[in-house]
């Protein structure tokens, strides 16, 4: 893969989302421009008008999955660091009550009384004794309660961080549930389109031309392939990864996880998870990714077709393998 394809697009999540959030503002522009563009116009037409709406729209949903994801790691990372330092906030909770409880003494009493209630009567043996005890237990709780501060310590500076790019994630999550009218409201658009295409919403054409998959060795490759192949004809979600209904990142992520392989739920990352491969190398299974900035991802299934989840309003389905712009081939595991 070129690495300037990747370059732009290689910032944090936060970053590239915040960059993929103004694609939405204009989505509406883009509906309302090529809706327009003529009064009548053909079927040909209205599909190609359905792509550059989707094309526009696909790139935010994929960018939202991985914000998602990267979000959810997040705070699992800060529960267990939470659940990892529950004894010891136990530690330091104890040992502050008995601090407390020693000045409270030394307060009511004075420093002077409950020294001479340790240290008096007795033999001088014993006071020596007592002396000898005092300074101990003195000596032990100072260092007991100072490692305790000193771990306390290095467990908030390990946390600050992690707690401020939760926040910043938590921002981002709210920042896109604003976002999330926007992009209703062009599926919305894009529903209405397929609509006067074809006087429906759902998915029309064959969904299965072929036999899927074409062939099947038993390999991983084979067996991701013929769970999606499985999938044929449930509903695009976005943000979906299965049971009933899937995007397309979700689907090559449900796909894999079948043969025991994890991929992320974003077709750029899941590209940057897997061997480069040529197209006179693909096998069955092999992800086909599309696009410049890699917003579109299929699964090869043999005789140069492909499963995908194409869009909002259609179905899983086999599509030739140039379905779209390829940007490149992966093999996974």
């Amino acid at each position: 893969m070129a690495s300037q394809v990747w370059r732009p697009y290689a910032k944090t999540p936060i970053r590239a989302f915040h960059f993929a959030l103004t694609a939405t503002v204009a989505l509406a522009l883009v509906f309302a421009g090529s809706t327009a563009a003529h009064a009548t116009p053909s079927i040909p037409e209205l599909e190609k008008q359905i792509d550059q709406a989707w094309n526009k729209l696909e790139p935010v949903i994929e960018r939202h999955n991985l914000v998602r994801a990267d979000l959810a790691k997040k705070k699992k990372q800060v529960a267990e660091l939470q659940k990892k330092i529950q004894p010891l906030q136990l530690q330091v909770d104890l040992a502050m009550t008995r601090v407390g409880e020693f000045a409270a003494a030394s307060y009511k009493s004075g420093n002077t009384s409950v020294l001479n209630a340790l240290l008096s009567s007795g033999s001088p043996t014993a006071f020596a004794d007592r002396l000898a005890l005092l300074d101990e237990f003195a000596k032990r709780q100072h260092e007991r309660i100072q490692d305790v501060v000193e771990l306390k310590s290095r467990y908030a500076a390990q946390k600050a961080p992690l707690d401020a790019l939760v926040a910043q994630l938590s921002r981002t999550e709210a920042e896109l549930a604003k976002q999330q009218k926007q992009i209703d409201e062009s599926i919305k658009e894009l529903q209405a389109l397929r609509l006067k295409a074809y006087g429906t919403t759902g998915a029309v054409g064959n969904l299965r031309p072929a036999a899927c998959p074409y062939d099947y060795n038993g390999s991983p490759g084979a067996v991701a392939a013929k769970f999606a192949c499985s999938q044929i004809g449930k509903p695009y979600v976005y943000g979906a990864d299965g049971p009933g209904s899937y995007d397309c990142s979700g689907l090559t992520m449900a796909a894999w996880a079948k043969a025991g392989v994890y991929l992320p739920h974003n077709a750029y990352q899941q590209s940057r998870r897997v061997r480069s491969v040529s197209r006179s190398q693909l096998r069955v299974g092999d992800l086909v990714f599309y696009y410049s900035d890699v917003h579109h991802v299929a699964i090869y299934v043999g005789g140069g077709w492909v499963v995908h989840a194409p869009n909002s309003g259609d179905v899983v389905r086999m599509r030739k393998i140039d379905v779209g712009p390829i940007h490149s081939y992966g093999r996974p595991g």
